[in-house]
């Protein structure tokens, strides 16, 4: 054997025994059997074994099984992206003509998903009100597949009645969706709401949640990942089989990276929620600011449903409420002096996401990402701003906060 092919196949194996804190990473597209007839045998769907990247390796499966722990359920799904979740869960459970419900204050990516690839399915959509159970119960027809739920509402922060929807849905025999990306596993348990209830029951809570793990599961502001969790082997397996038709793969080293950073998850989202709160309850009362969109702020759109739910979970006490809140300017503030604040801030950067160590600010135009009026907010059309909170200092964010109110608005 020449030189250059015992680079490739050298009989050297390394010994067995060595472990680190840290998983290793797999790099593989191609698998190696070690005959054809453990090719042949080899199933992906209950990942048992490895027969080809896309469908898994030991880095992204050890992932996987974490998130689905955390989650509170039995299967996970790894995809490229948070959005990539969502279309998954679209792709894998509707058809042409199913109607899927979305709320008034879902993720806008989604709504768009929703009128343009599944309308040119032959797939339709009805929006309900999140905040209104009887809104929701209206719009449930025997062509209701999906109901996408929202906790908090993107962006606008209202907290339906998690509880009762889900056991809506499960009444009505209708697949429930949470995007739990705020929750990210560790605010209240999705799959089991009610204090009490049987895991095994069927109304205990939804039948699948997304995450976008690019927010507080990788914690960097630099990993693009999302997962699909369920308790239901049926749903899973629809789930598998739409991933492995779209070729839905995710890089070793950003799984690694993730894995990585999940031990400190908990660390990290409780003190990004307290930082939040602090700055949240600061500006109550501020006279530039007409109402603080935050679910553990007393006044804030559903948040006796976020202090009932929460508080059914010994980890969240006194409950936890991530790291994102949003204020709406009073009406005779415009929208360039409005810009002109975000702009004149120090350590919040202008910029998408949450999760990530640094401090992000966003100005939204309410009548554009709420074409529906809501009367949950003073403003039908306004001037809202989303702060998420990252890792630095609570006092050095106030008083950049009020640094910038001061510039913009005196």
């Amino acid at each position: 054997m020449v030189k250059t092919t015992k680079l490739i196949h050298h009989h050297y194996v390394p010994p067995e025994g060595f472990v680190a804190p840290q998983f290793p990473t797999y790099q593989a597209s191609t698998v190696i059997f070690a005959n054809v007839r453990s090719m042949r045998s080899t199933e992906w769907k209950n990942k048992t074994g490895y027969t080809y990247g896309l469908h898994g390796t030991p880095t992204t499966f050890t992932l996987e099984e974490r998130l689905a722990c955390i989650e509170g359920a039995l299967f996970c799904q790894l995809v490229p992206s948070g959005l990539a979740a969502i279309a998954l869960v679209n792709l894998s459970l509707l058809k042409t003509g199913d109607e899927v419900l979305i709320p008034s204050n879902v993720y806008g990516p989604n709504m768009a998903l929703v009128q343009g690839e599944l309308a040119h399915y032959g797939i339709t959509h009805q929006v309900y009100d999140p905040m209104s159970l009887d809104d929701l119960a209206s719009k449930i027809s025997k062509r209701t597949r999906l109901v996408w739920i929202e906790a908090p509402g993107s962006v606008t922060m209202e907290f339906p009645d998690l509880i009762s929807i889900a056991k809506l849905c499960s009444d009505k025999g209708v697949i429930s969706a949470l995007d739990n990306t705020w929750g990210a596993g560790l605010a209240f348990n999705a799959f089991q709401l009610e204090k009490g209830a049987s895991e095994a029951s069927s109304s205990a809570g939804v039948d699948l949640t997304i995450q976008a793990l690019t927010k507080y599961a990788s914690g960097g502001g630099d990993v693009l990942m999302g997962c699909v969790c369920t308790r239901k082997h049926e749903l899973d397996l629809k789930i598998k089989l739409t991933h492995m038709r779209l070729g839905l793969g995710v890089g070793a080293d950003d799984a690694q990276t993730v894995l990585r950073s999940l031990p400190t998850m908990e660390l990290r989202y409780k003190a990004q929620d307290a930082t939040a709160r602090i700055l949240a309850k600061a500006l109550v009362n501020n006279p530039f600011i007409a109402q603080v969109l935050h679910p553990a702020v007393e006044g804030s759109p559903g948040h006796d449903h976020w202090l009932a739910l929460t508080s059914n979970y010994p980890i969240s006490s006194p409950g936890l409420a991530a790291s994102i809140f949003s204020v709406i300017f009073k009406s005779e503030l415009s929208q360039a002096q409005v810009d002109r604040f975000c702009d004149s801030l120090k350590y919040f950067k202008i910029g998408y996401s949450w999760g990530g160590p640094m401090s992000l600010v966003v100005p939204y135009d309410l009548s554009s990402i709420r074409p529906i009026p809501s009367k949950h907010t003073p403003l039908a059309s306004g001037h809202l701003v989303r702060f998420c909170i990252g890792l630095e200092d609570s006092g050095d964010l106030l008083a950049d906060i009020h640094q910038g109110l001061a510039l913009a608005f005196n």
